[in-house]
């Protein structure tokens, strides 16, 4: 297995890759988009992959996807993947005005229309039939050529991860995910899946060897702001907590980030994230690690970030380069 990073910024990665990091990837929010996140990425990396963990999918089409990775590949030949996310229902519906019923079958047809754009040869008529996308176009100017460049999806729920095994080239998981999600829900979800398809996931991660409470409230308020999404449930209803995210999400209903974070308590903490000092760390990553809790390919070491600052977050993003280095 590998470890990547959420995109820490120029000055960080160049570190980073020089401690042994693999990837960098990206997400997107209203205050950063994903594919000028993944051009500086390309532009201040040498020899890590990069990528989109998540672009919103249904927030553009599949022309705007396959361009920008074709664009970007240009520059990064052979270090660039595609990771989408369908994103919440009131998300696409409410910020982007786009019909997102049915999102494992809008996926799968998304991923078709994506590659049919990005494995277009230069003369040929680019063409898709779903039934949701359709593309029909000739390009008259000779800059295409086809790009086997690996398309993700994120999956939590075993419908989205099933529908990544058949379409995909792999999985992203959430920071969420312990390992009985993985082992008794993802995993069997993606069994008929080919030879070469990735794992990726998520692992929030806080180290602070001079403040580890710090640090440990910080991981423990990211997993209670994940588990205020109702997107969530069923994955809270299998690990029987639910009384603890009634709890959270009334706090958080309420405006209260201390009853929230209060509400996460030591299970939780300890089967989503790794926290406190980089010894505590190094171990519960062993732990996880021995469970099966982590992504078999590439882990990304993920910082908190809910009301945590830029400047945290790329400390915490610095101390987790420990746990990629041998250790004595």
């Amino acid at each position: 297995m590998e470890f990547g990073l959420p995109w820490p910024g120029a000055e960080v990665a160049a570190e980073a890759e020089a401690a042994g990091i693999a990837a960098f990837c990206t997400g997107e929010f209203v205050d950063h988009d994903a594919y000028t996140s993944l051009a500086e990425m390309v532009a201040n990396t040498t020899t890590a992959r990069v990528g989109t963990s998540i672009a919103y999918a249904f927030s553009r089409t599949p022309y705007a996807h396959a361009t920008a990775i074709r664009a970007l590949h240009a520059k990064a030949p052979g270090r660039v993947f595609l990771g989408l996310g369908s994103g919440a229902f009131t998300i696409n519906r409410d910020w982007f005005g786009v019909d997102a019923t049915k999102p494992v079958a809008r996926m799968s047809d998304l991923a078709g229309a994506v590659r049919a754009w990005l494995h277009a040869e230069n003369g040929e008529r680019v063409t898709y039939e779903g039934p949701y996308y359709r593309v029909s176009a000739k390009v008259q100017a000779p800059v295409l050529g086809r790009l086997d460049v690996p398309v993700m999806f994120a999956g939590f729920n075993k419908g989205m991860v099933a529908a990544a095994a058949k379409h995909a080239d792999g999985v992203i998981g959430h920071g969420l995910f312990t390992a009985r999600w993985w082992n008794e829900v993802v995993r069997p979800a993606a069994a008929d899946a080919p030879a070469g398809w990735q794992e990726h996931g998520w692992l929030i991660t806080a180290i602070d060897d001079e403040n580890p409470e710090r640090a440990i409230q910080e991981a423990r308020r990211m997993v209670g702001f994940y588990l205020t999404v109702k997107t969530y449930d069923a994955f809270v209803e299998y690990h029987g907590w639910t009384r603890q995210v009634e709890q959270l999400r009334e706090a958080f209903a309420r405006g209260d980030i201390d009853g929230l974070t209060g509400a996460v308590d030591d299970d939780m903490l300890r089967s989503i994230a790794v926290c406190g000092t980089t010894a505590e760390a190094r171990g519960q990553l062993s732990a996880r690690q021995a469970e099966g809790s982590l992504a078999r390919d590439l882990t990304y070491l993920a910082p908190p970030s809910f009301l945590t600052s830029h400047r945290r977050r790329a400390a915490y993003a610095r101390a987790s380069l420990a746990l990629v280095q041998p250790t004595d």
